[in-house]
């Protein structure tokens, strides 16, 4: 089997205290990858066993200044993974500025800081891959999620725009696609004990089609799928946007 190519290589991922953000730098780690863990609170990812540094991926001046430093003391950096995002649950005709603003300022403005500043050191190199872990929110309406699905939708295009800027440079930028995953920010929606039943059973009420594989996925679902686009097993692959959802969306 071909080898992945990720031992010894250095890999820098945002939103690392979440579910999905934990479970990759574990697989990351686990593969020989040397991690930079990054957070709004570094004391929630002080467990990890890699290098961590406190990052607000909002603020484009301290993205540059922590991916300068990295380069600087542990790189060069081979692997970006923008992992950090968050939800809002509101109906359009109540979700506020503020709300929108900062949906679009993690989930969009923060994927292009990074990814801006990460490409900036790999094109001298003409070696790299980034992925994206978006959502399939991104390719479906889905009800009381416009801020949510709308900013994902800008941050998978961007990646694949900047997948065809840098794809002469050898990087390769994907995008993973999650569907409703067993984290804090799913079960968080929840209303009581059944909340995994009604998921994977979907709503005729909010217009959500079910999970035909009839099981939510787990971080490390996800994780595998980003683990396997950094890999060299992925090196002919950029651009892709990879749907990790049981076939929620019944599209690749």
């Amino acid at each position: 089997m071909k080898p992945t190519g990720l031992e010894g290589k250095l890999a820098f991922v945002t939103g690392a205290s979440g579910g999905i953000g934990r479970a990759l730098v574990a697989q990351l780690l686990a593969e020989g990858t040397r991690v930079v863990a990054t957070d709004l609170d570094i004391s929630q990812i002080a467990d990890l066993g890699c290098e961590t540094r406190a990052l607000d991926v909002r603020d484009s001046a301290a993205v540059d200044a922590v991916i300068a430093e990295v380069e600087a003391t542990l790189g060069p950096i081979d692997y970006g993974c923008n992992v950090a995002g968050i939800l809002a649950t509101d109906i359009v005709t109540e979700t506020d500025d503020a709300t929108w603003r900062n949906v679009f300022a993690v989930n969009t403005d923060g994927v292009f800081h990074v990814s801006r500043a990460l490409a900036r050191v790999m094109t001298p190199r003409n070696k790299g891959a980034i992925v994206t872990v978006s959502s399939n929110a991104a390719g479906i309406p889905r009800h009381a999620m416009a801020a949510y699905a709308a900013s994902k939708a800008a941050s998978t295009m961007f990646t694949r725009c900047l997948g065809i800027e840098l794809a002469p440079h050898g990087i390769r930028c994907n995008i993973v696609a999650p569907g409703s995953t067993l984290t804090p920010m799913q079960t968080g929606m929840w209303a009581d004990e059944n909340g995994a039943k009604n998921v994977i059973a979907g709503s005729l009420e909010t217009f959500k089609a079910g999970i035909p594989l009839g099981k939510l996925a787990t971080p490390d679902d996800i994780a595998d799928a980003v683990v396997f686009l950094l890999s060299d097993r992925a090196s002919h692959i950029t651009m892709a946007d990879l749907y990790v959802d049981g076939g929620a969306t019944m599209r690749a």
